[in-house]
């Protein structure tokens, strides 16, 4: 999953052009992932670290071929610079005032352009993603608004919204009930891949042992002390 991404690709369904525009929204580097950092953590490790999480995501996004096209949102010019060189449109992350604030302008700046058809937003930290899992996902949402928690059951990592519609998002503590508690349906196939995302030291080993992308994999942090690591697994069961 490495190198330029692919042109968005439009599927016809009877005449109606289908397929997700997923939103993927990213902090500024020195203000994400917080629990990631350790005291021996340099502050450029840390933002490689994040870089890596989402350029794993992304890429792997682009293969689903439910996903019509992804466009990060982000106000950090680092890593606007590092996804415009892999050919994905960046928005800029305007408000500046959170996720759900960037995920909101976003949906907004494709209604206006008129080129909306159905928004999804999906999280940076999924570096063990698989673009199959993310097209099953999308496939048992069928068109209806539609959430998937991730592997603790709390959260959400993957939110889409019907044809059309806007997003609505609800990201933060305990986000996969707010969603719930919106219409959302709760999408509940296992899709280990799609639900662990990466908050912790202990998400990191737990995506390492579903096979991470080519990214994060390689980032010495990653490497140091595989051979006294525990098993953890990522089953994905709720």
């Amino acid at each position: 999953m490495t190198g330029r991404w692919n042109p968005p690709r439009e599927a016809q369904n009877g005449g109606v052009t289908v397929g997700v525009q997923l939103l993927v929204p990213i902090k500024p580097l020195h203000l994400a992932k917080t629990r990631l950092r350790t005291e021996r953590t340099l502050p450029e490790e840390h933002a490689e670290l994040v870089t890596a999480l989402a350029m794993d995501t992304v890429l792997a996004a682009a293969t689903a071929e439910r996903v019509r096209e992804v466009l990060v949102v982000t106000s950090d010019p680092a890593l606007t610079h590092r996804f415009r060189e892999l050919g994905i449109e960046v928005l800029p992350d305007s408000p500046r005032a959170g996720l759900n604030a960037a995920l909101r302008h976003g949906d907004h700046l494709l209604d206006e352009r008129g080129t909306k058809i159905r928004i999804g937003a999906l999280q940076a930290d999924l570096p063990a993603l698989r673009g199959t899992e993310l097209d099953s996902a999308i496939a048992e949402a069928d068109s209806e608004r539609s959430y998937c928690a991730d592997r603790q059951g709390t959260g959400t990592t993957l939110l889409l919204a019907s044809v059309g519609e806007e997003l609505r998002p609800a990201f933060g503590t305990d986000s996969a009930a707010a969603h719930r508690e919106s219409g959302a349906k709760a999408l509940l196939g296992s899709w280990a891949s799609l639900r662990c995302d990466v908050d912790t030291e202990t998400d990191l080993r737990a995506a390492e042992e579903l096979g991470l992308g080519a990214h994060t994999r390689k980032l010495p942090r990653v490497n140091e002390s595989k051979p006294n690591r525990p098993e953890i697994g990522c089953s994905g069961v709720m």
